[in-house]
């Protein structure tokens, strides 16, 4: 029978339990308890029992490090250039976008990095012992090695026990084993902190209190479990690197040659300040948070609640994903799917657990297991209530579907004159009504004492079909007819009489809707997949089969026995064809996400219980589940599926995919403009003075943080494409060879190119000639003029920008509105700029005149076309 299972050698993070600490007398031996005065004693000498509280950083050192790290210290640095030359207003807002963009970061961190303190809330307020002889009621830290506690159905376990008496126990240790049966537990055997009793009663010796109990284990290794960093963040930090070092030797070449040519030192170093400030990316920072904000938002619509920012990027680049089976792949609904009896097959169909349903087989077979059920149901406490407009369980999954069959069959509900629960040393519960005896219980031992007549021999080939798809098979019988009621202590010896078959009863938790295709969909994106469960390998290859999670070349291997070393476990589960890991530990996932990590993935890791917690953490992703989960699950993850669906899963991978290209889309529309901007100086520097410098400092903050920065949020927000998922994603940099030769070779070169040229034709129709000064209305004129020309083709360069491949005349302008909408405020920003005097005086540029306004216009258009012939040679050369 499948119902509580048999508790495997015990094994995991704490080790086997005669390695902990303990002196306490076998089990049984001293189950009178302590003297109050001995327990007073071995608190004194041993701490209270309560975990260890964890290592926390100081509120204040964890806000310190989101304003002190690279990016923000060269923000820091660049606002306080801003005030060395002269311009208050520039620094004040530098530093407030480093102050926002760091607080924020500093909220996020500080709710995410809990979950450790969570775990004191698995050990209950009161415990009941025995001291002096008598029960009483103490409070969970009073407990000490020697105790003896009294359990019973409902009560939290409140140390690691020896079951020294259990009447009918069953624990569901979930939270530490995974295991999605509650398990049975006789005497001598452990119990851990933190399990619920979930059937039965029993008194047990308390071996390890506080920081030696598994749970402290578990703690242990969630606060020693480490979140990589992100592969956005490690990109972005190089970039930022990269571009700061090219801002300062700038800044540093100008400088040297403002004072070759006869500049004051001082007015040299400030010019030098100023375009250093100018060439930082100011709004690269809140370009990068606001998208991931995005990217997030787009997730919580799709049931996915992201708890830290820069996971939405790192789910994106997601190589392999470790799920769980039950409530992820699955329902965690158990459903009777069939029901054989000795006349015959019949098939129940409904919705869920809500009892009304459809029942087809011959009438004979439908009789024969109405009588299944009607046993199946007196054996049973689980059972199906209305709540809140549906159908939900009270009790063991697979107890109430078998009352759910039974309501769908007709089946009698009388209550049992005797009653006798399941245990793993008989292996069937028994029930007494309307004085006939009947029995419930595991096929081998049911068939084994049923009459041959009546189909034990054909209902043994069925059991085997069953088995092998991975079904969870129960068996009903009845007592022969003329065998005499029972009593209940006679109960026990149930199969030592003849009893007649009914049938056989095969369960499933049918696996959820859509997650075949989000599968399919992995593996063309070329994700690997995983699944990994605290339950049997039978049961979990059947499901993984049966959702297309493995293939024939598929790995089903146990926890236990797993390879030793990391690399042969990474290339163990690196199979296309699917793995399944079964009896899974919380070390061994630990493990998994360490070993896939180091062979190259990138990996997310689902979890639901307390002993996911460390995997989640040392995972690149934690995803929990927001339905089933545990409080210090959610709080260890990056990731809450509010639906506990697989396929959201894959739905957020694909928006992290998106949110990636987007940070490719507003990276290239960020350069284009740098270079566009860098060339006046550059060309000042290179003539010698000779070709006066075409816009000034502020002009350039203008663009960065004026005009550019709205186009660039709205590129932070366009939509995934159909082709999101074709493929594997690029592993390489954010911003790669290819982002680069667009940006600077073609886009920016091209901008920089025509700012120039129509910087030089309006001062060479205004008589200006190469080495004179020209007249300061010149150029302002002529300064005006770049910068339109700049700022129109940044609106075509937001256009371009939009995809990697296709021309912006084929994008749909309406599938992204708010890049019409950012476009639309640059405009008037520009006319603002330019048009309006105090501010143009500013700056330091002037209304452009006509054919300067023609000059902007064609080099927008211009820019399109030559991002069109060089998406069509790039396809050239991949075709």
């Amino acid at each position: 029978m499948d119902g509580p299972v048999t508790r495997q050698p015990d094994r995991g993070l704490g080790g086997p339990p005669e390695a902990r600490p303990t002196d306490v007398p076998p089990s049984g031996a001293r189950l009178a308890g302590l003297t109050t005065h001995e327990a007073f004693l071995l608190a004194q000498a041993e701490g209270p029992n309560s975990l260890p509280r964890p290592r926390r950083t100081p509120g204040w050192r964890m806000l310190l490090a989101q304003m002190t790290h690279f990016f923000a210290l060269m923000l820091w640095v660049a606002a306080g250039l801003a005030l060395l030359a002269g311009m208050p207003a520039l620094g004040l807002a530098i530093a407030l976008i480093v102050f926002l963009n760091g607080t924020f970061a500093f909220v996020q961190e500080h709710r995410a990095d809990r979950a450790a303190e969570k775990l004191g809330n698995l050990m209950p307020a009161t415990a009941r012992v025995r001291r002096d002889g008598q029960p009483r009621t103490v409070h969970v830290t009073e407990l000490v090695r020697g105790d003896v506690v009294l359990l019973s159905a409902g009560d939290r376990v409140p140390a690691d026990l020896v079951v020294g008496r259990g009447e009918e126990l069953e624990v569901d240790e979930s939270m530490l084993t995974g295991e999605s049966v509650p398990a049975r537990v006789g005497p001598g055997q452990h119990l851990f902190a933190g399990t619920f009793v979930a059937q039965g009663d029993a008194a047990g010796l308390v071996e390890a209190t506080g920081s030696h109990t598994r749970l402290a284990d578990i703690a242990a290794l969630t606060e020693a479990a480490t979140r990589p960093a992100s592969p956005l963040s490690v990109q972005l930090n190089r970039l930022v690197r990269l571009v700061a070092a090219i801002a300062l030797a700038v800044g540093v070449v100008l400088a040297g040659v403002g004072i070759a040519l006869g500049s004051s030192v001082t007015t040299a170093l400030l010019f030098g300040v100023g375009v250093t400030v100018a060439l930082v990316p100011e709004g690269l920072l809140p370009t990068v948070t606001l998208s991931l904000a995005r990217g997030a938002q787009r997730m919580a619509s799709q049931h996915a609640l992201v708890r830290r920012l820069e996971a939405v990027e790192t789910l994106g680049a997601t190589t392999f994903i470790c799920t769980d089976k039950t409530g992820t792949i699955t329902r965690n609904q158990m459903s009777v799917v069939e029901v054989w009896t000795p006349a015959g097959t019949v098939v129940p169909r409904g919705a869920g657990y809500d009892p009304a349903g459809i029942v087809t087989g011959d009438p004979a077979a439908v009789r024969l297991a109405r009588a299944g059920a009607t046993a199946a149901r007196a054996c049973v406490l689980g059972r199906a209530v209305p709540r809140d407009g549906e159908w939900v369980p009270e009790g063991d999954p697979m107890e109430v579907a078998l009352d759910t069959l039974a309501s769908r069959l007709g089946a009698m509900d009388v209550p049992p004159t005797a009653r006798l629960p399941f245990s793993n040393e008989r292996l069937f519960s028994a029930a007494v009504v309307d004085g006939r005896l009947h029995v419930l219980g595991a096929p081998e031992t049911v068939l084994a004492v049923c009459s041959h007549d009546l189909g034990p021999e054909q209902a043994t080939a069925v059991l085997n079909e069953y088995a092998d798809q991975g079904r969870r098979v129960l068996a009903t019988a009845r007592a022969a007819p003329g065998v005499p009621a029972l009593t209940q202590e006679d109960l026990r010896h149930a199969l030592d009489l003849p009893l007649e078959l009914l049938s056989l009863v095969a369960i499933e938790d049918p696996p959820r809707d859509g997650v075949r295709e989000a599968l399919h969909s992995c593996r063309t994106a070329g994700i690997r997949v995983a699944m990994m469960t605290g339950d049997n390998a039978r049961t979990a290859a059947a499901v993984a089969r049966q959702v297309g999670l493995l293939g024939p070349g598929g790995v089903v291997v146990e926890g236990a026995a797993l390879p030793a070393d990391d690399t042969a476990l990474a290339d163990l589960l690196d199979t296309a064809q699917g793995a399944v890991v079964a009896r899974v530990s919380p070390a061994d996932k630990l493990r998994i996400a360490g070993a896939l990590r180091r062979h190259g993935h990138v990996v997310a890791m689902t979890g639901d219980g307390v002993n996911d917690a460390a995997a989640l953490r040392g995972a690149d992703v934690g995803v929990a589940m927001g339905k089933s989960g545990s409080d210090v699950a959610r709080q260890s993850a990056d990731l809450v599926l509010l639906d506990d669906h697989f396929a959201t899963i894959v739905r957020a991978i694909e928006l992290g995919r998106a949110t990636y290209a987007n940070v490719r889309r507003f990276l290239t529309f960020h350069l284009t403009d740098n270079v566009a901007e860098l060339a006046p100086f550059a060309v000042w520097a290179l003539s010698g003075g000779a070709i006066p410098a075409a816009i000034g400092v502020l002009q350039v903050l203008a663009l960065d943080i004026g005009t550019d920065m709205l186009p660039a949020l709205a590129l932070g927000a366009e939509p995934a494409s159909r082709r999101t998922m074709d493929g594997p994603r690029r592993q390489d940099n954010v911003a790669d060879g290819a982002v680069l030769r667009r940006a600077l070779l073609v886009l920016g070169l091209f901008e920089a190119s025509v700012s120039m040229a129509a910087f030089l034709w309006v001062l060479h129709g205004g008589g200006w000639a190469l080495g004179e000064t020209p007249d300061g209305t010149l150029l302002a004129s002529a300064s005006g003029t770049t910068f339109a020309v700049i700022a129109v083709a940044q609106i075509a360069n937001a256009f371009a920008c939009r995809s990697e491949t296709h021309p912006a005349w084929r994008l749909n302008p309406l599938r992204n509105p708010l890049v019409l909408v950012a476009v639309g405020t640059e405009l008037v920003l520009l006319v603002t700029f330019l048009g309006v005097p105090w501010v143009s005086d500013l700056l330091g540029g002037a209304w452009p005149p006509l054919g300067g306004w023609v000059w902007a216009v064609g080099a927008g258009l211009l820019l399109i076309a030559v991002d069109a012939g060089h998406k069509w040679l790039r396809a050239r050369r991949r075709g």
